[in-house]
């Protein structure tokens, strides 16, 4: 214990030494909260339309009001459809709604064609979709409002649909994406920080005197390790009060449940980093290995941002090694839903056996000569 303590101490007062450690501790979360917040937004509003109305009568400028008047759309008016296709064109707007100039006698008959006509760009297909989506809504809500029984769909003003969302009634992104980027931040912390920690003894040349100690090799390793889980930890809660206070995240569970999933994800992302500083010995390499196989790994199969179930096979057999995918159900479950351990425990234990894996083959690739052998 005396030997782990002066190693702990040692390595505590290194990392409070190096200003870029606590650059990444704690501007980093900050900075990298503030983007995921404000910067990525899955929520579609506001989006710019084109709105071609053919038609001067009652019902054709109350079908455009309504488009105006809707929260999706920004509505540009257009007097015909070449002004509107020049403006799609340069990007200006992402879709063209055109109001036909007998709107009244199709309202009437089904065989002069669609209510009205809706043209979205697909160069951004999911965006496309969703113009194409509202667009319609907002014609079927104006017909069963405007004109009701007295025309052949009249059936929808008889219809109400009230959809109920669980967990996050007001459907805002920010709510989901910042559990998320918090497990984005601490894996980098993790897996980054750690990543440079053998390698730098290495590079500097104090990994000899570190060896030539009474310490054995699972001592030294631990006397790394820990001051830089405390570190994490640290960082977790300055994310977690950003969280909540600052960008207005309900936290539905406890902070207890908050502090032994992030304790479980920085075991494997611990190990991933010292696995990497062990057969590295280089800190540029070690850094861009593990922003390799850490961090964007992280990004693209952990659910933060793509859904798992909508990816091909070979690629949802790949996040299954991903510890981040447990790490983000298991925040998105206490600050939405609650301290539901049924779900915890096994996202926990995943990511124990992930880290349990990692620090067998650091240990593995551990020596205490300079032969390695």
């Amino acid at each position: 214990m005396q030997r782990l303590g002066a190693l702990i101490r040692k390595e505590t007062i290194q990392m409070l030494r190096d200003p870029s450690t606590i650059l990444v501790a704690v501007v980093l979360p900050v900075i990298l909260l503030l983007l995921f917040a404000y910067a990525v937004s899955l929520d579609i509003k506001n989006l710019p339309i084109a709105v071609v109305r053919e038609s001067d009568s009652v019902k054709a400028q109350s079908l455009s009001a309504a488009y105006s008047g809707t929260k999706f759309f920004v509505v540009n008016s257009q007097p015909n459809r070449q002004k509107a296709y020049e403006l799609m064109v340069r990007g200006t707007v992402r879709g063209i709604v055109i109001i036909p100039h007998n709107l009244d006698k199709r309202l009437t008959s089904s065989n002069l064609g669609p209510m009205v006509e809706i043209i979205s760009d697909g160069a951004q297909p999911n965006t496309a979709r969703f113009i194409g989506g509202a667009a319609s809504g907002v014609a079927q809500e104006w017909l069963a409002q405007s004109i009701g029984s007295k025309s052949p769909s009249g059936l929808f003003a008889q219809i109400t649909l009230i959809p109920r969302y669980w967990y996050n009634a007001e459907i805002e992104s920010r709510r989901t994406l910042i559990p998320g980027a918090i497990a984005i931040v601490m894996t980098m912390i993790g897996t980054l920080l750690t990543a440079m920690v053998v390698a730098r003894e290495w590079e500097r040349g104090t990994m000899e005197a570190i060896m030539a100690t009474p310490a054995n090799t699972i001592e030294i390793l631990i006397g790394k390790l820990l001051p830089y889980f405390g570190l994490g930890m640290m960082a977790t809660l300055i994310c977690g009060a950003l969280a909540t206070w600052f960008f207005g995240v309900p936290l539905r569970g406890t902070w207890f449940g908050i502090i032994i999933i992030s304790s479980a994800f920085l075991v494997p992302a611990l190990g991933q980093g010292l696995l990497i500083s062990i057969v590295t010995k280089n800190q540029f390499a070690a850094a861009q290995l593990a922003l390799f196989t850490g961090f964007l790994p992280a990004l693209m199969f952990s659910g933060f941002l793509y859904e798992i179930s909508s990816m091909p096979l070979p690629l949802r057999l790949l996040s299954q090694i991903v510890a981040a995918r447990y790490y983000v159900d298991g925040l998105r479950t206490i600050f939405l839903v609650g301290d539901i351990w049924k779900v915890l425990i096994p996202n926990i234990g995943f990511m124990l056996a992930i880290g349990a894996f990692f620090f067998v083959l650091a240990w593995r690739n551990s020596s205490k000569t300079l032969d390695n052998k």
